[in-house]
Parts: structure tokens; sequence; C-alpha cells
């Protein structure tokens, strides 16, 4: 699931402007790659950016094929030489400190506990090298520890979505983030996600067993391969903590930490999350066909805009003391909010409604 990179220092070179162009991303496509929009592409091969500031790269020329400007609707092919330029030098992957609001619950010598609120992204990258959570945290802390492979990613050994609330581990030191990089890869953190999602599942308890990997269709989301012949083996167990009739709020507690695991899961189910709008829970998937239920959703979705997904509970043994630590995160205002008002509605309806 992660490693944790590259140290808080500041960057000398990152205010310094000029006439000259810095190469920032060189991609060689590969044999196999079929034809697809360049933005779509490089959406997905550089991460952490938006299908918006992709094309504006694009339009400024700052993006070239095989040596020559190229508009956003061109379609890549094998072979083709993609590089990205920019005006300013690429990162070297030091983190700009910023100073941040940080919820931390709990901190000690090895390693501390952060409350993500929804919106913010967790670590640099292309297109969002500031305003991270890695950069409040770089601020917090003078020395993180700085990983392997070169990526920015000081402390880090787990993740969560830009728009998933809830609780994240940060290692202080390298034999922290080893030995908690260990827990995750033997499946021992213990992790449970509140979700809402669409429908009521058939099982009060279950598990979804899927392999999860990138789309073949859309390389931005993540699909599930029953038969594994994609993607990397993943198990979420969830269980039914109530039903709103329409909607039903369910625990997941992960197996495994596949990228959009429990989106990806639950709408294989037939189940996606309350406005997630990446796996199709952004418009009414179930309850009645009227005016006023049609308002009360979209008026639910303003409280709560963006997916309906919140990790809750996180729990580990801490590297230095051989402790076992547990901590729980309540609901953020949003969802919580949400929630109040699926119970308004639940009670308003006759039983067996639906």
């Amino acid at each position: 699931m992660s490693e944790a990179e590259q140290g808080p220092e500041i960057d000398a070179d990152d205010s310094e402007g000029g006439d000259e162009l810095y190469e920032h991303h060189r991609i060689v496509v590969d044999r196999g790659q079929e034809l697809l929009r360049i933005d779509k592409f490089l959406l997905h091969r550089l991460g952490n950016t938006s299908r918006n500031k992709v094309q504006e790269a694009i339009r400024a020329e700052a993006v070239q094929v095989n040596g020559r400007v190229v508009k956003p609707n061109y379609r890549i092919k094998p072979l083709d030489t993609i590089t990205v330029t920019l005006p300013e030098p690429p990162r070297t992957g030091k983190v700009l400190p910023e100073p941040m609001d940080l919820d931390i619950p709990y901190e000690d010598d090895d390693l501390l506990i952060v409350n993500k609120p929804a919106g913010i992204v967790v670590h640099p990258a292309f297109g969002h090298w500031e305003g991270t959570l890695v950069n409040g945290l770089a601020h917090h802390l003078a020395n993180l520890p700085t990983g392997r492979n070169g990526e920015v990613r000081p402390g880090l050994v787990h993740r969560i979505d830009k728009d998933t609330s809830g609780l994240l581990v940060i290692g202080k030191t390298e034999f922290a983030m080893t030995h908690l990089s260990l827990q995750f890869f033997h499946h021992t953190i213990r992790r449970r996600y509140l979700a809402l999602v669409w429908g009521t599942p058939k099982e009060a308890k279950g598990a979804v067993r899927g392999h999860i990997g990138r789309s073949v269709r859309d390389r931005k989301v993540q699909a599930v391969y029953p038969g594994g012949e994609q993607g990397k083996a993943a198990v979420t167990h969830y269980e039914v903590l109530r039903s709103y009739g329409p909607v039903t709020l369910i625990s997941c507690v992960l197996e495994t930490g596949r990228t959009h695991q429990i989106r990806a899961h639950m709408q294989y189910l037939g189940h996606p999350l309350f406005n997630d709008a990446t796996y199709g829970g952004n418009r009414i998937r179930t309850g009645p066909n009227t005016a006023s239920y049609r308002a009360f959703v979209e008026n639910t979705f303003q409280l709560l805009p963006r997916q309906a997904l919140h990790a809750q509970s996180l729990g580990f043994v801490q590297p230095a003391t051989g402790q076992e630590l547990l901590f729980e995160a309540e609901l953020p205002a949003d969802f919580a909010a949400a929630l109040a008002k699926w119970e308004a509605y639940a009670a308003q309806q006759q039983p067996n409604a639906y």
C-alpha cells in the first residue's frame, strides 16, 4: 500500500522564473496502447490532476507529441513520445511546508494520527504541488522520513481519496514507516469505514471479492474483475447498519487496500456510494418517482457534495512499544447532516414501503 517518500525541505528553485522551458515529463507510449485522447491518457498517467488542467496545458502548447504541438482531442498511438514542458523547473521531491490547521487526535515520537477532512489531497503530485496534507505535515514536523522510490510521500504509509474523510496514520521515523507498511502488507491493520449506499444489499453481512484494476474503458476509474483476469486481489467485508429505504448506511472493513476499493466494490455489488460522481452514485438510483423526492435528494446532495465515505476507525500495533492502538473519528458535519435528512425521511414513510 504505499511507500512514504521524500523529505520536507523547501525547493530553492521553486520561485524562479524566466524564459527557459523545463521538461517535467517524457512518456513513451506502450506498443500495445489503444487509440486514446491525449487528455484522457495524461489524466491517468500523471495522477492527482484534473482533465481541465491537462487540457489547459495542451492548449498552452506545454504538451508535445513527437516534437509537435497537438490538440486535446489528439489520439495517441503506440510508441508516441509525449513531453510536458513548463516555465518552472520540475519539483525535486522536496515539499514546501505550509501552515495548516491539522486535526491530530494522537501523536507520539514514532507516529501521528490525522483526521483528514474531505476536499484535501493527501500528497503532492502534478497539478497539486501545494495545499496538500503532506505540505501541512511538513510544516508540523521538521523532518519526515523520506522512504524510497523518490516520490513525494513523506511519512505516508497509506492514503484515502481527496473527497473521503477520516483517519490516516503517518510515520515519523524510517523504522515506524517500515513497521507500519509491513502491517498494511500483511493485512493486520484494522480499518473500518462508514458508507452510505444506494439501495439495500440482499445480505445484511457479506464480503465482496474481486480483483480491482484500472478500467479498460475509462482509465480514471477502477473496475472489478471477479475472475481475476486483471488487477489485484481485493476483499471488502460489509455490514448493514441502518436502512433508510432508498439508501443504506453500511460499515466496511478492508482486508486489502486497493485504489477506490470500497467505491468500486459497492458499485459492482449494485449499490454505489451516495453522491459518488465517479461511480454513478450522483444520480437517483432508488426511491419514488416524484418531484418532492427528487428535490429532497438534490438537497441532500448539496449537504454532502462528495461520496458518502468516511474512514471511521484505524487500529494497528505501535511500532516501538508493541501496544495495540485503536482510534475512531466522528462523522464530519456534512455526512452527519445527510444522515439526519435520511433519518427524518425514513421516519415519515410507512413500514414496508420499500
